[in-house]
């Protein structure tokens, strides 16, 4: 059973990845599915893909969470 929530965490990061230029959501759902492979990695004793995944993770975040600020902001900074 681990080993499916590892696969789809992996497949969800490779789509969500391909098609991230299409909306923030994209962006979102990779950073969930690199936070998803970082437990994944966690479980199974893979500290170094663990850490990799959970970077991927912090950086997507932070990504969706400027784009999807600036797309709701429109009149912030004033």
């Amino acid at each position: 059973m681990i080993e499916l929530i590892g696969l789809l965490a992996v497949i969800s990061m490779v789509t969500c990845y391909a098609l991230e230029e299409r909306g923030p959501v994209f962006t979102l759902a990779f950073a969930i599915s690199c936070a998803v492979a970082a437990v994944y990695a966690f479980v199974i004793g893979s500290y170094p893909f663990m850490l990799a995944e959970g970077v991927w993770a912090a950086i997507a975040f932070r990504k969706w969470w400027m784009r999807s600020g600036a797309s709701l902001g429109g009149g912030q900074g004033r």
